[in-house]
């Protein structure tokens, strides 16, 4: 199914943690309806912009997947809102602080995570939508402090 020109559902159900787990990871109609918002309004205009495939390292969760590997208990990946992008790596030449920087400068969004890496890239970049339209267009850092997670503003 397509939720997108470029997104299929596929790629932000895809998970090896469910797969190993026996877990089911199928999104209700309300989160796919979600998730046709997010690609819209964020995921294709990443792609359009940089004009290569995007990859997506973590999609929708469902709630026992979600509570399976740990995730927050109010993560928006878990209602088709949220998507990890993870470009480091890719041969096209995009890094994750391109598509963090090309986000924050262009996008309308709700909340956009620099997930821990360096202060020059981060591991990956998390971003979501929120399908109400009301973006709070927040954006934080997550760092490892005495082994546990952290969000600090972006600064």
């Amino acid at each position: 199914m397509k939720l997108s020109e470029h997104l299929d559902l596929a790629e932000v159900t895809r998970s090896d943690s469910a797969k190993r787990k026996g877990i089911s990871n199928e999104p209700t109609a309300e989160h796919l309806e979600n998730f046709k918002k997010l690609a819209e309004n964020i995921f294709e205009p990443i792609r359009k912009h940089f004009g290569v495939p995007i990859h997506i390292s973590s999609g929708y969760r469902s709630k026992a997947l979600n509570t399976a590997i740990g995730g927050s208990l109010t993560s928006q990946h878990c209602t088709g809102e949220a998507i990890d992008i993870d470009m480091d790596g890719s041969a096209n030449g995009v890094t994750n602080k391109m598509v963090f920087e090309y986000i924050k400068a262009n996008l309308n969004f709700d909340q956009m995570i620099w997930e821990f890496g360096t202060k020059d890239n981060p591991d990956w970049v998390h971003v979501s939508y929120e399908s109400t339209g009301k973006q709070r267009k927040q954006i934080l850092r997550a760092v490892k402090a005495g082994g546990k997670t952290t969000y600090q503003p972006y600064a």
